[in-house]
């Protein structure tokens, strides 16, 4: 497997920077999340005076072979549709991308569609979608080392062009099954607890999505004594999900601000950390989701995330909401007066 050198945020300058922090002029820890913001984004960056960078969002699509077990409420079609919408500028993560200023890339990893007419969708397709992983791994080796490297590629593209934040977000019909099963696997948590709705499934068809990858799990366990975080990864993640481990990976080597988005994000971060614990230092959580069982995800990583407006569209669009409080914990600390500067008595 591609390897990368992750370091975690040198502690050196961290007295320092909460000084500044508690001689702006304002009552000791009275800007709460965005002191904490703050320090994180001064130790990421190794400075007093932190920035934000030519922020960029990659957009991974790929199909779910697990789709065609119907444990999702959208037709597979969906996803390929999407991405063509994503061209016309139609999209959720549109229009926050251009609210907040992120370059969006469009990318293909694997949608069972051929959409090499779109110039707009870069073309990194592995396979069109993956296998169905209720009879055999999702992905060989071979195309699990492909999609983290275009992962890497995308992203040292994107800090080649200056950027210091990334965003990622995903289009998969199917992907909460396999962010279900990373959850129950690499989270040591019940699976009942871990699958949830997803794009709307209820009732029976829920109990029906739980079976399937209930048989999936079992399946999983005759094959392999040791429960491997990369054989888990490879045996039932999507192309991007794979996809964003590497971007993850690359941009906590890099030392850039990860946002991390919704469940399948947050499970693609967990997936990471389990490789390299030291990218949770580089991840900024951007909201708790209203899908089944991310707050328990979350809670894995001690992930304090910034939003909860029971948001679970995917695409990166939770965490993109989040950016204007990003931007706001820098404004405090580059912009705000100290107490000495502004001729006003310390209290405390």
């Amino acid at each position: 497997m591609i390897k990368y050198n992750i370091e975690k945020p040198d502690n050196g300058i961290k007295d320092n920077i909460q000084e500044k922090i508690d001689n702006l002029n304002k009552p000791k820890g009275s800007l709460g999340r965005l002191e904490d913001l703050a320090m994180q984004i001064c130790l990421i960056q190794q400075t007093l005076q932190p920035s934000l960078s030519h922020p960029s969002h990659l957009l991974l699509g790929a199909d779910h072979g697990i789709e065609h077990e119907g444990v999702s409420l959208s037709p597979r079609d969906v996803t390929w549709q999407q991405m063509i919408n994503f061209t016309h500028g139609g999209g959720g993560v549109n229009m926050f991308c251009r609210q907040h200023g992120f370059d969006l890339k469009i990318v293909d990893m694997g949608v069972d569609h051929d959409l090499s007419s779109y110039k707009e969708i870069r073309n990194m397709k592995i396979a069109p979608g993956t296998q169905d992983f209720l009879f055999s791994a999702a992905m060989s080796e071979k195309q699990m080392e492909t999609a983290l490297k275009n992962g890497t590629t995308l992203v040292d593209e994107c800090f080649e062009n200056g950027c210091n934040v990334i965003c990622i977000g995903e289009m998969g019909i199917g992907n909460t099954s396999p962010s279900s099963i990373w959850l129950h696997l690499l989270g040591k948590v019940a699976l009942e607890e871990c699958v949830g709705a997803g794009s709307g499934v209820e009732g029976n068809q829920l109990n029906h999505k739980f079976k399937v990858l209930s048989m999936a799990v079992k399946k999983f366990k005759e094959i392999f004594d040791t429960e491997d975080t990369l054989n888990i990864i490879r045996y039932f993640g999507g192309f991007e999900m794979v996809g964003a481990i590497g971007a993850m990976l690359r941009a906590a080597e890099k030392k850039m601000i990860i946002l991390v988005d919704g469940f399948i994000m947050s499970a693609c971060m967990l997936a990471a950390s389990k490789l390299y614990p030291a990218v949770l230092d580089y991840a900024i959580f951007g909201h708790c989701g209203d899908e089944h069982a991310h707050a328990k995800m979350l809670s894995l990583m001690n992930a304090k995330p910034i939003l909860n407006l029971g948001l679970r569209l995917g695409e990166g669009t939770g965490a993109l909401c989040s950016y204007p409080i990003i931007e706001s914990s820098i404004r405090m600390i580059n912009e705000m007066n100290n107490f000495e500067n502004a001729n006003i008595t310390k209290y405390f």
